[in-house]
């Protein structure tokens, strides 16, 4: 015979509490979004990464390499490669900035815009199944929290100078 099994003791922190159910959501959510964004991005031939690449640039035409790293929250060297080969494929071209030649400004080519059309057209049949049940004025008041959140959270992080100065104090 079988012993009985011992109930499982819940601690405080244990117990659902609407701050961490909202932060294992949002990442499941973060997380859900990006595979299926790759899945699709997949059926063209494409990834969720160079994806990425062409809307950044589109969205701000003439950052430099660095400043796009940036925004996309990847290492230069990866997106190098990543625009190396978009240049390559003739969907992005690197300029000289007119202020200093060492730096390339990242502009789109005209045979970028049929390709982002195509993603645009799949993103928003992917958010609206997404968002199904969602109605617009409670999807614009997540937008604005959501926006509020991110400020929150960008003005907790640490620029690695300010800890590379505090390490050093």
């Amino acid at each position: 015979m079988r012993p009985e099994p011992t109930p499982l003791r819940t601690s405080s922190v244990a117990r659902k509490s609407p701050h961490r159910e909202f932060a294992f959501l949002l990442s499941d959510v973060a997380r859900l979004l990006r595979t299926v964004t790759d899945q699709r991005a997949k059926e063209v031939g494409s990834s969720r990464a160079r994806w990425a690449v062409l809307v950044r640039i589109e969205r701000c035409e003439g950052q430099s390499q660095n400043e796009l790293a940036v925004s996309l929250d990847i290492q230069p060297i990866t997106l190098g490669r990543l625009v190396d080969k978009l240049c390559d494929e003739g969907l992005v071209d690197r300029r000289p900035d007119l202020a200093d030649r060492r730096i390339k400004r990242l502009h789109l080519t005209e045979k970028a815009f049929p390709i982002l059309e195509q993603l645009a057209a799949m993103g928003t049949q992917m958010m609206d199944k997404a968002l199904a049940g969602i109605d617009g004025a409670a999807l614009e008041e997540m937008v604005r929290d959501l926006e509020l959140i991110k400020e929150n959270l960008k003005s907790e992080l640490r620029t690695d100078s300010a800890d590379d100065k505090a390490a050093a104090s």
